[in-house]
């Protein structure tokens, strides 16, 4: 039996919230420290399973580190030797892309024979374009099962080279190859073919990367310079910013019906891209003020946007939700990207905004999205997706609740998100 959380209807929004660490980054800079010579302390680390999946395979080789303060300070000790493992592994990384991608690529700088796996979902999931680049580097890789999706066992042999990436599906390909290319035993130029997608998670990349001491030249994003040979460097301490696609559930809520809440945690120093929800948000009518490591969003009245959102293809969606209180028609554009998620998510938005009422356009890659002139109750299906789930959650703004099917599968990357949000509703 599924379990449902029922969210009752929501008056008044007001509060502060303290975000948990980025996904994003809490995963690269834990395969950098694992990378790097050293000890490396992290905190504000996300506690979450994604982060989880990554620190078992880390374990898994004989990496040693330690968790404390509630699992979000991890003191990790690097040895990229490790990554040659010299025996037959098998490794399940769940639905977490930040992880199965990464350590494609780690594994594939030496002999290994090492088969990467997941759920259902990630096995459904492409990688086709990243197998591709790692070969042309010398990779030796195997399908597993289906052609172009994991399982896939990875051999070794990278080393670096010409290489040439589509970057149309996702930016977490080249993110991988960045990650890794430094290591390589020659230098390695990548050619990026077609549209890169999600840019500003690249910008994540190369910070972190210089943050380890490694630096990568980078030609308006179509060309990647990266010298091998090299070795990262513990940068000692590093403290994780707050999640930034976490911030926009609250953003909006209080945009909707606030009050204002202020989250902590990100502000106008972050390295997140998903921070331009805010400034998104005040374009749709909310009152916005910034701080260095803070946001403020204050409720008021909302306009519809057409904007291309493939810069923040997770903050996007909760614009999605945006719309249904806002005047007019919202378009959604240049999110094909949302459709080999955790699932197909133009397909899953659609069919759950239909239910309350809103008039929706679904197209290859953009959403258009009317407000519904009278809100029905719904039971909205979260198709094991963490985002859905936190964005439909905003349903409770309107004059009816909503129920939430399968409320657990935030723990993704948000364990205590329907703690931390119900404590900012008023009623």
């Amino acid at each position: 039996m599924q379990k449902i959380l029922k969210l009752n209807p929501v008056s008044y929004i007001n509060g502060t919230v303290y975000l948990p660490g980025s996904k994003s980054i809490s995963n690269r800079v834990l395969l950098l420290s694992a990378f790097s010579d050293g000890m490396t302390t992290l905190n504000n680390l996300l506690d979450s399973e994604d982060t989880q999946c990554m620190l078992s395979a880390l374990k898994e080789i004989g990496i040693v580190y330690s968790l404390s303060n509630k699992n979000t300070t991890c003191h990790i000790k690097g040895n990229i030797k490790l990554f040659k493992v010299p025996h037959a592994l098998s490794l399940f990384l769940g639905n977490a892309g930040t992880a199965i991608r990464p350590l494609l690529s780690a594994f594939s700088l030496f002999k290994n024979d090492i088969v990467l796996t997941g759920n259902n979902r990630m096995n459904e999931r492409p990688i086709k374009h990243l197998v591709d680049a790692l070969q042309q580097g010398g990779a030796i890789i195997e399908y597993k099962n289906n052609l172009g999706y994991p399982p896939i066992c990875v051999k070794g042999g990278f080393i670096g080279g010409l290489i040439t990436l589509d970057g149309s599906i996702s930016s977490q390909f080249l993110t991988s190859l960045l990650m890794i290319a430094p290591l390589a035993l020659k230098n390695t130029t990548i050619f990026i073919k077609g549209n890169l997608v999600s840019k500003p998670y690249i910008d994540i990349t190369i910070k972190l990367i210089k943050l380890f001491g490694v630096h990568i030249k980078n030609e308006s994003y179509s060309i990647f310079n990266i010298i091998g040979n090299q070795k990262y460097k513990t940068p000692g301490n590093y403290v994780v910013e707050g999640d930034a696609s976490s911030a926009s559930y609250f953003l909006a809520a209080s945009a909707i019906k606030g009050g204002s809440v202020k989250v902590i945690g990100v502000g106008k120093k972050s390295i997140q891209g998903d921070i331009q929800f805010a400034s998104i948000l005040e374009k749709m009518g909310a009152i916005i003020s910034w701080g260095d490591s803070f946001i403020i969003s204050t409720k008021n009245k909302l306009k519809s946007i057409d904007l291309d959102m493939n810069h923040i293809p997770d903050a996007a969606m909760t614009i999605a939700i945006v719309a249904l209180f806002s005047h007019g028609t919202t378009i959604i554009r240049n999110i094909y990207n949302w459709r080999v998620k955790e699932t197909d998510r133009l397909s899953a938005m659609t069919n759950e905004l239909k239910k309350i009422g809103a008039i929706v356009k679904e197209g290859k890659d953009f959403l258009s999205i009317t407000p519904p002139k009278n809100f029905k109750f719904a039971e909205i299906n979260t198709y094991d997706d963490h985002r859905m789930a936190m964005c439909f959650s905003l349903l409770c703004l309107s004059n009816f609740g909503v129920n939430i099917v399968n409320p657990d599968c935030v723990v993704k990357t948000y364990p205590t998100y329907f703690h931390d949000f119900l404590n900012i509703c008023k009623n």
